[in-house]
């Protein structure tokens, strides 16, 4: 993603947060982005690589079990979730990103929903065995973070697996711009 890129995202945010829709700018960057994935400032089109290296280090297997993955972008984590046998579900804000990730991969076992982290369904509740949220809270506005921690974690079963990945930074240090990182207390 190139700079410029990077700064229509940037625009894109402000406009929303300024009228007050601070979740409808995913809708808007997706479908602006009109199948571009170099639009998409997380869309490296191929799975995170810390959650590769950490589901290999833990040897998770996902055979007879349920994960979850939190604001599922374009799939690629979702995909690779169910190569390692679980039964994936992975939800977006945004319809355009769902509908991508249908044309990305058609008859993939991934059921992609269109869903607001807080508005889920009351059922999903306590029921995934392993939730994966990557790079997803860092783009949320910082005001709406400690709902949105609480509403993950709300999805993860009794002796389930919880995987936050994000960027990092020190409590005293700038929230700077979309994205924000996270600081160590969050």
């Amino acid at each position: 993603m190139t700079e410029k890129e990077r700064a229509r995202a940037r625009d894109i945010v402000r406009q929303h947060l300024a009228t007050g829709d601070d979740l409808g700018w995913f809708e808007a960057l997706y479908a602006q982005a009109a199948g571009d994935a170099a639009i998409i400032p997380w869309a490296d089109l191929v799975p995170n690589p810390n959650v590769i290296q950490w589901l290999d280090q833990h040897q998770v297997a996902g055979a007879g079990r349920e994960a979850l993955k939190i604001g599922c972008g374009l799939g690629d984590d979702a995909e690779e979730l169910a190569r390692r046998g679980f039964r994936t579900t992975a939800f977006d804000i945004s319809a355009s990103a769902i509908a991508w990730c249908r044309r990305r991969y058609p008859g993939s076992p991934v059921a992609y929903v269109v869903e607001d982290l807080f508005r889920a369904p009351s059922e999903w509740r306590g029921t995934f065995d392993f939730v994966l949220e990557s790079y997803t809270l860092q783009v949320l506005p910082p005001s709406l973070r400690r709902a949105a921690i609480s509403h993950i974690a709300a999805f993860v079963a009794s002796h389930g697996t919880l995987l936050v990945v994000s960027r990092g930074r020190e409590s005293d240090d700038s929230q700077g711009e979309m994205p924000w990182p996270l600081a160590k207390e969050e």
